[in-house]
């Protein structure tokens, strides 16, 4: 797939007005820019009380994403297709793991790479709950660990139960690995 076919509903926790003004917030930073995205969607019917936004990335230098005045601006989690991009450059490792530190949730993560070393240096010193790791680094959109009942039996319907945000979010850290990939598996093209 790519931008021109792809399909987006409504996001339910924030408004499109809201969205925006976090998107133009986040590009007066400077040296940031935008991706892609960052518009209203074209010809949507979707209540104003959600949010109706073409997927957006912005990207945010590192140094500046780490200064005080702009970090919870750029960690700011918006729960719908929307993404803060930085670099870094070598022996700024340092710097990513910090920013990872200093976030308040650590809740999922992805480390996608295929050098063992690299990937073994942010596991051992990162916090994130669930963390994917590997050339994929495929994430499913839901912790590997959500609970959905009697031995992960979807028709156990735990979710949003007391016992079951419980067991989520005081669990022991879950590294699921994605090193191995199908012989006929294509990188996807970077734009």
């Amino acid at each position: 797939r790519s931008l021109d076919n792809l399909t987006v509903g409504p996001v339910m926790t924030h408004t499109t007005e809201s969205i925006l003004s976090h998107t133009s917030k986040l590009l007066e930073i400077p040296g940031s820019r935008l991706l892609f995205g960052g518009k209203e969607l074209a010809s949507h019917d979707i209540p104003k009380c959600y949010g109706a936004v073409e997927p957006t990335a912005v990207f945010v230098p590192l140094d500046e994403l780490l200064k005080p005045e702009n970090f919870d601006d750029c960690v700011k989690e918006i729960f719908g297709p929307f993404q803060v991009v930085t670099e870094y450059k070598e022996g700024e490792i340092c710097k990513v793991l910090e920013a990872c530190e200093r976030m308040s949730h650590h809740l999922t993560a992805a480390v996608v790479s295929n050098d063992a070393k690299f990937c073994k240096e942010v596991l051992s010193s990162t916090v994130n709950g669930t963390t994917y790791v590997g050339r994929r680094a495929r994430t499913t959109g839901a912790p590997q660990n959500h609970w959905f009942g009697p031995a992960g039996d979807p028709r156990g319907a735990g979710i949003g139960t007391k016992e079951a945000i419980q067991l989520v979010w005081s669990c022991h850290r879950e590294i699921i690995t994605d090193q191995l990939v199908p012989d006929d598996w294509v990188q996807p093209e970077v734009s």
